[in-house]
This record gives structure tokens, C-alpha cells and sequence, in this order.
């Protein structure tokens, strides 16, 4: 019993010494644990952005990267905050998009090291041209994920023709009954810097000739009908060489793009629209905050041909959040230029990839802003329809396409009794003074088989 009682003091004593020690590992611990602050993903976005604009003062206003021999001069467009990513203790992902002076857009893989306020970048890769991947990510067994090559860098991109397309484009219209005298007015395509145009013939009921719109350089055929012209078709056919549209400059003063048209009003609720969209970006750089407004209008709206679709209403768009294309840019233009940046619209049609020949589904318009000296070509109902496009349509324009008119509120003489035309794709045609709607309809024939299609 003796022995018993000495052992059982024994035992307790060693427990008692125990007790602290393992109390002052479990601190030490909760201490450590306690010592490797949160961090959530505005952290990963500051620590991006704060290396980014650090390495852009470094660089003289650029932040330089190296790929190929070619020296890239990049600057700031957007994170992705959508794949910010905490790896573990102070390891971080970042995604972003840099737009090189050239035009093109860089999708950028970051790896940083570091605790909130104080990141550091550890690696730097480039992971997208214009859209196209260099890399996809895949995911091991154990969860860590490794980068794949992409073969050629071609991934399914819905129809996208790269470099040149090469095609005959037929404009065709059958005029409706005819009770009075009537006039048409059917935009004629011009040649420019990024397509080609030859009239290869005109089919015509009657005399016709050009007018010219001055403000925006567009051509016009125009006719004047009477009721012997019922039914008749006129048929236009081009020969088209279209270049895939990129930044580009231009000689002229972009000022006028600041200013309001009928249905794409600038100020009030569209500039406080504007500012809410860009809010600490103003800071940042016109790119970036052209992007900001882009990434809303595609985020925001919904393509919809219901309503009043069609009619290319920024404040219809603006409260439905539905329409066509027309709506899509209109409410960007409208935005874009009450924050204080140029923009334009344009209107024409798309030709279908994945076929040489057919009709045509209608027009379809676009837009372009004005930043660091170039023009940005944009296509937002695309990049809205196709995700894995708004990255390429940020910037570019594809080469299967067509341009008819530019700008919007035309004023020609002799024109509409109505007043300016709207936007010039299908014929305007009045009889007395009453809007009339002739059967529109367009076909192409590719000439060209060696092209590039990201489709």
C-alpha cells in the first residue's frame, strides 16, 4: 500500500509537469496559427496590382515582358478576380489581361509569395494571346494541377476567321407595291484600310446615283421609284478582300465621338452609370476602364430580339437589358462617352466560317473606343454569346465581315422625310412620306480555301 501511494504520487506529479508543457505547445501553436494573417482574394488583387504598377514605373510607363525576341510594352487592362486564388500560406494566383501598344491583349498567369501588403511575384507566365491559349491547366490525382500545352494554340472559338477572308457578298432587295412615288436609300460599302471592295455589277429598276454623307465618309445609292417598279429587285454584288480589324490609328481628332446622337444620349443617368462601373479604375487608364464598361454590358445585358430590339436605344437598353446588337453598343457608346471616352458605331455583316456559300442571317453592327492614341475595334453581343470570345473580341474584329455604314443619325440631302437616318444596313425606303419595307436579303460566296479559322 505504501509502494501504491508513492507510485500514485509519482504518476500524478509527472501529469502535472505534463500539463504545462503540452498547455504551452498548444499555445505556441494557436500563436503560429494566429501569426499568418487572412487573406482573402482583394488582397491577391492589391498585391497584383501594387507589383504590376511598381514594374510600370520601373519600365517608363510599361510593364515589359519578353516572348519570342519580341519586346512587349503592356499595360494594366483587368484582374480576374474570378480566378484569384490563396494556394496556402503566403502562396497566391493571379490572372490578368495586359494590352501591348500593338494592340494585342495578353492573358498573364501570376504566382506570388507573401502576406497581405507586402506580395511579391515569383513567377510570370503568358497564358493567352488575344483569347487563344498558349496553355490549359489540368488537375493530377493529388489535386495540384500542372500546365498542358495547346496544340497550335487553336481551340474551339466559334467561328472566328483570322488574317484574311476573301469573298463575293450579294446585297439584295425586292421592292414592295408601289402606289405612289417612292425613294430608297441602300448603303454602298467603301474600301478602307482593313477591306476592299469592288462592285462587280448593279442590277436596277431605274437611274440611280451616289450620295455622299460627309460626317461619318459613307456612300448611298439612291433611286426614286413609281408604281410600274412594283415588285422589281435591285441586286448589288461586291468582291470583297476584309483584313482582320486591330487597334489602328487614324489622322483625325476622335472629339466628335464624345457627343450625343438621338438614342444614344450622354450625361445623366448614363454618367452616373458610368462612374459607378469605373469607380476606383478612373485612376487606372482609359483601356482599363473601356474594359470595366465592356465586362458590364456583357455581364449585364441579355441578347433578346423582343421589345424594341433593333432600334439601337441606349435608355431602352439601359432599362431592359435586352436587345440585339444594336442595343449592346448603344449602351456602350452611350457609357463610354459620358466617361469621357470616344466611341463609335458601325454596321454591316458577319459571314458564317463554317461554310463557303449561303445566305446570311441579317446584320449585324459593332463599335470601336478611342485610347492611347488608337482606335479598339469591340464586339460586346458576341463576346455576350460566346464567353471564350470576349477576350478576342476586346480588340479585334474578325476578317468574315463586311462594313456598310459607319455612325449613326446620317444626314444626306435629298433624305427621309422622317429626318437622319437612324443607322444605314437594310434600305430605307419612304413612299410618299410614309416608311416602307422592302424584302432584304444577303448571300456570299467564299473565294478563298487557305484560311485561318479559329472555329
Amino acid at each position: 500500500m505504501k509502494y501504491f501511494r508513492i507510485f500514485s504520487a509519482f504518476l500524478l506529479f509527472t501529469m502535472i509537469a505534463c500539463n504545462p508543457s503540452t498547455k504551452q505547445k498548444n499555445k505556441a501553436k494557436s500563436l503560429v496559427a494566429r501569426s499568418i494573417p487572412k487573406v482573402v482574394t482583394a488582397d491577391i488583387e492589391e498585391g497584383i496590382k501594387a507589383n504590376i504598377a511598381k514594374k510600370v514605373v520601373e519600365g517608363d510607363g510599361y510593364f515589359n515582358m519578353t516572348t519570342e525576341g519580341n519586346d512587349l510594352r503592356l499595360q494594366l487592362v483587368r484582374v480576374h478576380t474570378e480566378y484569384l486564388s490563396n494556394l496556402g500560406p503566403q502562396r497566391h494566383f493571379a490572372c490578368v489581361d495586359l494590352a501591348d501598344i500593338s494592340g494585342d491583349v495578353y492573358d498573364v498567369d501570376f504566382f506570388l509569395e507573401g502576406d497581405p501588403g507586402n506580395m511579391t511575384v515569383t513567377e510570370t507566365t503568358l497564358h493567352k494571346l488575344n483569347g487563344k491559349p498558349f496553355y490549359t491547366w489540368k488537375q493530377r490525382k493529388d489535386k495540384t494541377w500542372y500546365r498542358m500545352p495547346v496544340q497550335d494554340a487553336s481551340p474551339d472559338l466559334l467561328g472566328v476567321i483570322e488574317g484574311e477572308d476573301n469573298f463575293e457578298f450579294h446585297y439584295e432587295v425586292t421592292l414592295p407595291e408601289i402606289k405612289k412615288s417612292a425613294k430608297i436609300w441602300i448603303p454602298v460599302p467603301q474600301t478602307d484600310r482593313f477591306q476592299t471592295v469592288k462592285l462587280v455589277s448593279l442590277e436596277a429598276p431605274t437611274a440611280h446615283r451616289i450620295l455622299e454623307e460627309k460626317n461619318n465618309g459613307n456612300s448611298i445609292l439612291y433611286m426614286e421609284l413609281s408604281p410600274e417598279h412594283s415588285g422589281e429587285k435591285l441586286a448589288l454584288v461586291y468582291d470583297v478582300e476584309r483584313r482582320e480589324k486591330k487597334p489602328y490609328e487614324e489622322a483625325a481628332s476622335p472629339t466628335k465621338y464624345l457627343n450625343a446622337s438621338l438614342l444614344m444620349p450622354v450625361g445623366d443617368r448614363f454618367q452616373i452609370l458610368a462612374d459607378s462601373i469605373i469607380g476606383n479604375k478612373r485612376s487606372e487608364g482609359t483601356i482599363m476602364q473601356a474594359r470595366a464598361l465592356y465586362d458590364y454590358v456583357i455581364d449585364n445585358m441579355r441578347y433578346i430580339k423582343a421589345g424594341k430590339y433593333g432600334t439601337g436605344d441606349a435608355v431602352y437598353a439601359c432599362d431592359a437589358l435586352t436587345g440585339n446588337c444594336t442595343e449592346f453598343h448603344s449602351l456602350f457608346i452611350s457609357l463610354a462617352r459620358s466617361a469621357g471616352i470616344p466611341s463609335r458605331f458601325a454596321v454591316g455583316a458577319s459571314i458564317p466560317s463554317d461554310r463557303d456559300e449561303g445566305g446570311i442571317d441579317g446584320y449585324h453592327c459593332w463599335a470601336e473606343f478611342y485610347a492611347e492614341g488608337k482606335w479598339w475595334p469591340v464586339d460586346i453581343s458576341e463576346g455576350n454569346k460566346y464567353t471564350a470570345l470576349a477576350t478576342y473580341y476586346f480588340g479585334r474584329h474578325p476578317a468574315n465581315r463586311i462594313e456598310f455604314s459607319r455612325g449613326r443619325d446620317l444626314h444626306i440631302e435629298p433624305g427621309p422625310s422622317s429626318g437622319p437616318i437612324n443607322f444605314l444596313a437594310y434600305p430605307i425606303m419612304e413612299i410618299g412620306t410614309t416608311p416602307a419595307f422592302p424584302k432584304t436579303f444577303f448571300s456570299f460566296h467564299r473565294k478563298a480555301t487557305n484560311l485561318v479559322s479559329l472555329r
